[in-house]
């Protein structure tokens, strides 16, 4: 379900706005990274990673990963490569205008140049301190009484100093962390430039049904289930507020066939079922790249605690690999997990959201893909495909768009949602979107410490300083830790699924049609008809 978006920017002319970046992200087509190097560490950063993978660390900012740490238990290094953002500051600034990410980049720059200073200071003080600690060590027993005494005033001065610039530090990090957070991923070259009016149809399939050819007008879900006794959403709204809703009878059976088609669909495609947590730490959620706190925030806290409820099992999968390399061998890694989700929705209203279409809590099977850089794009087309197959399969009329910059949020480098056609959403119905396929490339994995180490035949020389890899023909060696790439995509929100199903197939009589694919989940159950 869609996640309003924050407070838009101006668009400029696209050319101007996106110009530099395509540029920057042509010329990195075969990497399609955030980062410079395609998201491999810098050797120093890259050393200190893999000797403790899953050990919480504080490197310098001038090492090679950059210096933003990472989640408790990731790799310590760079959540956004600062070296590349400061020698690229335009295409930066060009890139969040696009998508419409309210960002000060100077600051950003600014905060960072403040810290990295601190860092060093803070360093050449704790050094000092040492000095004069090891002095008193080795030396006290043959210093006079004045000098025992200077030398213990200036360990006391250095310990002191080393306090407050900690102090300072540690305030100075966190300003700047709180501000590169809101850096969005690049954008892919070929991504429509504009709001959500800007988003580019590539396909529509299937042909919306003639209702006047069955002698009969189309009718609003919400209708039909009241019919057919499917729903509840005055005693939801009584226990628990509006935006919620009890499924009764069929509706309930229909959501258990939904979810365990779904399930069964992904797994024979090689995806691993699951289950995920429905509440996950902060840190995750913004690891993830969505804002755990805010007004605009669509995230669920709960109090007295850094747990938040998650609004899509992409955040406790995600979090599930944080601080992880993994083998290349199990790359691509696809889950599939089911959960549920929970959005505030923020200032969500309208007769075209009313019902079942925009709801605080809903059932959704999620699909969740790791894989290395170079392959990224592949998958990307590859869960789009499945997608397509699923709802084909549910004989859905749909259609497939290439979301512009104005609607990719943080993470996704390129977005592809698909809406159905809704005959009885708003007057003389809508598309409505049931599904987003989206490729992060390395945004998440950066935040969360979600790499691989690449496996590379062993050298007869010196490894290629700048892949990390060497060519040869013999055995295989270790080469460079590289951070993997993320994808997402929608195989089930439960709720338009349902949306879809009773506004598509509702008969003259009332009763609804159930697409065959989900009979064998129903019990053969071939129709809902009233009770």
């Amino acid at each position: 379900m869609a996640v309003v978006a924050p407070a838009r920017l101006a668009f400029a002319s696209p050319a101007a706005v996106l110009g530099a970046v395509r540029g920057a992200a042509t010329s990195a087509s075969t990497r399609l990274s955030w980062v410079c190097g395609g998201g491999r560490l810098g050797a120093t950063a890259g050393r200190a990673a893999a000797a403790s993978p899953t050990t919480r660390r504080r490197l310098s900012p001038a090492a090679g990963g950059g210096g933003v740490r990472g989640l408790r238990g990731a790799a310590a290094t760079g959540a956004v490569d600062m070296r590349w953002v400061k020698e690229n500051v335009e295409v930066v600034k060009a890139n969040a205008a696009a998508r419409c990410v309210a960002v000060d980049v100077d600051r950003v720059v600014s905060l960072y140049d403040a810290y990295l200073s601190l860092v060093i200071e803070t360093d050449e003080t704790r050094r000092q301190r040492n000095v004069v600690a090891n002095r008193m060590k080795t030396e006290a027993a043959k210093m006079t009484p004045d000098v025992r005494t200077a030398v213990v005033a200036e360990g006391k001065a250095l310990k002191a100093s080393v306090t407050t610039l900690e102090g300072r530090l540690s305030a100075a990090e966190a300003a700047f962390l709180a501000e590169a957070a809101k850096l969005p991923n690049l954008t892919h070259p070929d991504v429509p430039t504009g709001g959500e009016e800007a988003a580019t149809t590539l396909r529509t399939v299937g042909m919306a049904r003639d209702f006047a050819a069955d002698g009969m007008a189309p009718r609003s879900h919400v209708d039909i289930g009241a019919d057919l006794d499917l729903f509840d959403f005055e005693a939801a709204a009584r226990v628990a507020g509006n935006k919620f809703y009890y499924l009764k009878n069929a509706g309930a059976l229909l959501e258990l066939a939904l979810v365990n088609w779904a399930m069964s669909r992904v797994a024979s495609r090689g995806f691993t079922p699951m289950t995920a947590p429905d509440v996950a730490r902060e840190e995750v959620v913004a690891g993830c790249g969505f804002a755990p706190r805010g007004e605009a925030s669509q995230v669920y806290r709960l109090e007295d605690s850094d747990l938040c409820l998650v609004g899509t099992a992409e955040i406790p999968l995600g979090g599930m690999y944080a601080g992880q390399v993994l083998a290349p061998a199990v790359l691509p890694l696809r889950l599939a997990a089911f959960s549920h989700c929970f959005r505030r929705e923020v200032g969500a209203a309208g007769t075209a959201t009313r019902g079942l279409y925009r709801v605080h809590q809903f059932s959704k099977v999620e699909l969740f893909v790791i894989g290395r850089p170079e392959e990224s794009e592949a998958l990307h087309a590859e869960l789009l495909a499945l997608e397509e197959e699923m709802y084909t399969a549910l004989g859905l009329c749909y259609r497939v768009l290439d979301m512009p910059s104005g609607d990719l949020g943080n993470p996704a480098y390129r977005k592809y949602d698909i809406e159905a056609w809704m005959p009885g959403r708003g007057e003389g119905g809508a598309w409505g979107e049931i599904s987003s396929a989206s490729n992060c490339t390395d945004f998440q994995a950066r935040r969360l410490g979600i790499r691989y180490r690449e496996e590379v035949a062993e050298a007869n020389g010196d490894a290629d300083s700048d892949s990390g890899s060497s060519s040869s023909s013999v055995g295989s060696v270790k080469g460079a830790m590289r951070y993997a790439h993320t994808l997402n995509a929608t195989a089930c929100a439960v709720p338009r699924m349902i949306v879809a199903i009773l506004e598509n197939n509702v008969q003259p009589d009332g009763s609804v049609v159930v697409p065959e694919v989900l009979r064998p989940f129903m019990g053969g159950m071939e129709a809902i008809r009233p009770q």
